[in-house]
């Protein structure tokens, strides 16, 4: 689960997240929409939100044989 749709389902705002976490409101803005992110920023967040870091991200799992997309 994407970062976005976790704030939705918890009816959090982005502001909230920001005040909660000491993280930018523009740091979190950008979250879904890059791959780069500082290692302490998402353990905050997952810590925060009370959920494992791996629902902070879309994962899938490549099977042997299969190419990566």
């Amino acid at each position: 689960m994407r970062l976005i749709a976790l704030l939705i389902q918890k009816n959090w705002t982005q502001k909230r997240l920001s005040d909660e976490t000491g993280i930018t409101q523009a740091t979190i803005s950008r979250f879904d929409r890059t791959s780069r992110h500082e290692i302490d920023h998402i353990f905050t967040i997952a810590y925060v939100l009370g959920i494992p870091v791996e629902k902070l991200f879309e994962t899938r799992i490549i099977k042997d044989g299969e190419e990566e997309r």
